[in-house]
């Protein structure tokens, strides 16, 4: 493993920092989060390179730039391993208030054209605004670059006054998938808990709040209304996982 050992020249007090923060998650084995610090840290040093003109210090500061990108480079072919064999798992903690997590902005990294079929494990499609956050999640799929031609969707029945508010949504958001092609399968179960997204391709997301993470805008012309990536957030935590037999729920 690495060290930091760079002194404390003013200079490369931030590239110090962030490498010792690298080294500390690594010998915790928090490799994701290492690999950031890593190259964060390989970045800040490059930096203090370009503005350094003494030889013996440029001479050190290559050999430890050299010795960090190795041990990244290790890190990230340890990583694309894990990924291959079905054990990655990468967890991100939205805080409270938290914006920048927009469905695009949380899933892009797993979409791609092998994409072709979607599971949904949510009980809570069922207000208007779950059901408008489900219509956002399907255009997204729309979109983005995979070709996905079935949604499966199993989530829970609305018990009260709002159950035909509900089906009559989701028919019609089944109607509207079916104009672009692809078919939306809806299952209704009592006894739904878990929250649970899979794509076929092998990635799986779990959100402790299902795709209901934003908080209500303020207002109706309040930034972060229209643009997901400015509404604040609700605490909750994304894991993210790869399977190369993923099973359909």
């Amino acid at each position: 493993m690495a060290q930091s050992g760079l002194g404390q020249d003013p200079e490369s007090t931030a590239a110090v920092t962030v490498l010792k923060r690298a080294v500390e998650l690594d010998s915790e084995y928090r490799y994701p989060q290492a690999l950031v610090c890593y190259q964060e840290g390989i970045d800040l040093l490059l930096q203090v390179l370009k503005g350094t003109k003494d030889y013996t210090k440029k001479c050190n500061l290559r050999q430890k730039i050299s010795n960090y990108m190795d041990r990244a480079e290790n890190i990230k072919k340890y990583l694309d391993q894990e990924k291959e064999d079905g054990k990655y798992h990468k967890q991100i903690k939205i805080e409270e208030n938290a914006t920048g997590f927009s469905y695009e902005s949380l899933f892009q990294e797993y979409l791609n054209e092998t994409v072709t079929e979607v599971w949904i494990e949510d009980p809570y499609i069922r207000n208007t605004h779950q059901l408008y956050n489900f219509l956002r999640f399907c255009e997204m799929l729309i979109k983005r670059p995979c070709k996905v031609k079935t949604i499966h969707l199993l989530t829970s029945l609305d018990k009260g006054i709002k159950k035909e508010q509900q089906i009559s949504a989701l028919e019609e958001i089944k109607q509207s998938l079916s104009n672009h092609g692809v078919l939306l399968e809806i299952e209704y179960s009592s006894s739904i808990h878990d929250r649970e997204i899979r794509f076929n391709n092998g990635w799986m997301i779990k959100i402790g709040r299902g795709l209901d993470y934003f908080k209500k805008p303020q207002g109706n012309f309040y930034l972060g209304y229209c643009d997901f990536d400015l509404r604040p957030c609700h605490e909750t935590t994304v894991d993210i996982f790869h399977n190369k037999h993923t099973k359909k729920i």
